[in-house]
């Protein structure tokens, strides 16, 4: 994995600076994994716009996504994770 900078910080802390976005990760770091479907369940946003949220993270890579037949499987980037918090403690 690359060494992260202070523009992979930004972009990580800007995707969970979102409340949505903050419950997406919170369910997602106790669920371990699910599918988009079970995240629409828990919010009382579309679909599309979970899956808007859910790219960002991504993006960022704070989570992972799997291909699992027609859906997509997310879950945390334990190894981002890690390196974030390693960020913000340096910071």
């Amino acid at each position: 994995m690359k060494k992260k900078t202070s523009s992979d910080l930004s972009q990580m802390c800007k995707a969970l600076g979102n409340p949505i976005r903050m419950k997406i990760f919170e369910h997602l770091k106790e669920a371990d994994k699910c599918i988009c479907g079970e995240i629409v369940n828990i919010l009382p946003i579309a679909q599309a716009t979970v899956s808007q949220h859910l790219k960002v993270l991504k993006t960022a890579g704070l989570i992972k996504g799997a291909i699992c037949g027609p859906s997509t499987c997310y879950c945390i980037n334990k190894d981002a994770l890690d390196e974030f918090k390693k960020m913000v403690k340096e910071f």
